[in-house]
């Protein structure tokens, strides 16, 4: 295991993480080799290839205007939304990019080569970039691939990559790569899944960073939901999608004065929603483990703050502890989709994305209400197996339908599938490795029309305007 929590949760911009975030982290890396390699002062020209996914329903996911901020050296870490209105507006105005921050370049998202039908070897979502002198010769050139929750590979790097992650995991103290070994390190040490998380990442920060950083991920979660509550109107993209997270605040308000243990359905709804929705808009999220998937461990966690047992006289630092004990046991089985299989839609379908969250979150509430580790493993199955065969068929290629509602509905599956684990003693006939096994090969069969190519499903059978 050399993969981290704060791999699978990452900050970044809406709608997508694999055709947003990705895409606009790899244009940031190539833009960033043209200053080191010296090219950058040469520049005469810049092509620029999408295939597959990303060529598919790029316009509905900002893939073209995620790869333009990009190549002008923004990161999606950084950039917040104003700064990406900012300079989309000047661009498109003057047809003119700064290329690395610097270098003036006459460039739009119109100048941009698709492939919709030709998939790279590699991963449906790849993307080419190359840039030449005055005289046509090329100075540089790469391909990158976006594989699911911001994560890129570069072409020609993947064995580097894996020995990398190989090394990486042998000095880690307790690597894992399945449930069944992450379980094995449990029984031995006698400790839970979120302490064999934190123990790994010990390996790499000190135990105040992982405090911190964990609990900032939450704070801009939370963060997230707050503005979310207030953008009303319609989400952007030609569906007139309503926003509903403000009215249905505003309801339960009303309703729900003294935080009525009987709500907890509508305000883990609530959360979602107001995630997705701002997600849809190009706002900033977390990437959990993908941003089509980021309501649904906000929103679990969410419950386990407001409506687990227990909570109702617990301390800020009680509360704090609750997050990072959350993060890292979800985190640990956000590895083992990572490690097994994959949390790209445009791979595997919606299964890789809403359930590994979903699985992700059942792990994280299973762990902080108190079950054993095989209670939390079988948490985490229950939630995979009833999402298995998801399809990503996005109507328009926009993460809005049926992505929004998918998240919270996913939320309740992870509930309940805690629930259910916890009513157990964490016997169980198919472990989580089997169920993980099963999405990859699920993933592997599907047709590739219910892979965010929009050539299939509620993408073409639901007219869009």
């Amino acid at each position: 295991m050399a993969i981290s929590v704060f791999d699978l949760f990452t900050v970044g911009i809406g709608p997508s993480s694999s055709h947003t975030v990705g895409p606009m982290r790899a244009a940031a890396v190539f833009a960033g080799e043209l200053r080191t390699t010296g090219a950058l002062d040469r520049v005469d020209s810049l092509r620029v290839d999408l295939y597959g996914s990303l060529a598919a329903t790029g316009r509905g996911h900002g893939t073209m205007t995620a790869v333009l901020l990009g190549l002008e050296g923004y990161h999606p870490e950084l950039i917040l939304p104003d700064e990406v209105e900012e300079r989309l507006a000047t661009i498109a105005a003057s047809g003119t990019l700064n290329l690395s921050g610097s270098v003036p370049l006459p460039y739009t998202v119109e100048d941009m080569v698709l492939h919709p039908l030709t998939v790279l070897p590699r991963h449906t979502n790849g993307m080419k970039f190359a840039v030449a002198d005055a005289a046509g010769a090329v100075l540089h050139e790469a391909t990158f691939f976006s594989v699911g929750g911001g994560f890129i590979v570069r072409e020609g790097d993947e064995d580097t990559a894996q020995r990398e992650l190989d090394e990486a995991g042998k000095e880690l103290p307790l690597p894992f790569r399945t449930a069944a070994e992450l379980l094995g390190h449990c029984r031995t040490t006698g400790l839970g899944i979120s302490s064999i998380m934190h123990l790994n990442e010990e390996a790499g920060r000190s135990a105040a960073e992982i405090r911190d950083g964990l609990l900032h991920i939450w704070n801009v979660m939370e963060g997230c939901v707050e503005v979310s509550l207030t953008r009303e109107g319609v989400l952007p993209g030609g569906l007139k999608v309503r926003r509903r997270a403000p009215g249905w605040h505003a309801r339960l308000l009303k309703e729900d004065k003294d935080r009525d243990p009987k709500y907890w359905q509508e305000w883990v709804n609530l959360v979602a929603l107001a995630v997705n929705e701002e997600n849809a808009s190009g706002g900033r999220v977390v990437t959990a483990p993908t941003n089509g998937a980021a309501g649904i461990i906000p929103a679990v966690l969410y419950y386990a703050l407001h409506f687990a047992p227990g909570m109702d006289n617990a301390t800020q630092a009680d509360r704090d502890d609750v997050v990072v004990k959350f993060l890292l046991a979800a985190g640990a089985v956000g590895v083992l989709y990572k490690e097994q299989a994959s949390i790209s839609g445009a791979e595997v379908g919606c299964q890789g994305e809403v359930g590994s969250a979903s699985s992700m979150a059942a792990a994280g509430l299973a762990e902080v209400m108190g079950g054993t580790p095989a209670q939390v493993e079988n948490a985490a199955e229950i939630a995979m197996e009833h999402n298995l065969g998801l399809t990503c068929d996005p109507i328009g290629g926009l993460v809005q339908i049926p992505c929004i509602e998918r998240n919270a509905i996913a939320a309740a599956k992870a509930i309940n599938a805690a629930r259910m684990a916890l009513w157990g003693d964490g016997t169980h006939r198919v472990s989580l490795d089997d169920v993980i096994v099963t999405m990859r090969e699920t993933g592997r069969d599907m047709s590739d029309k219910y892979k965010e190519t929009a050539m299939g499903g509620l993408a073409v059978n639901v007219v869009e305007c």
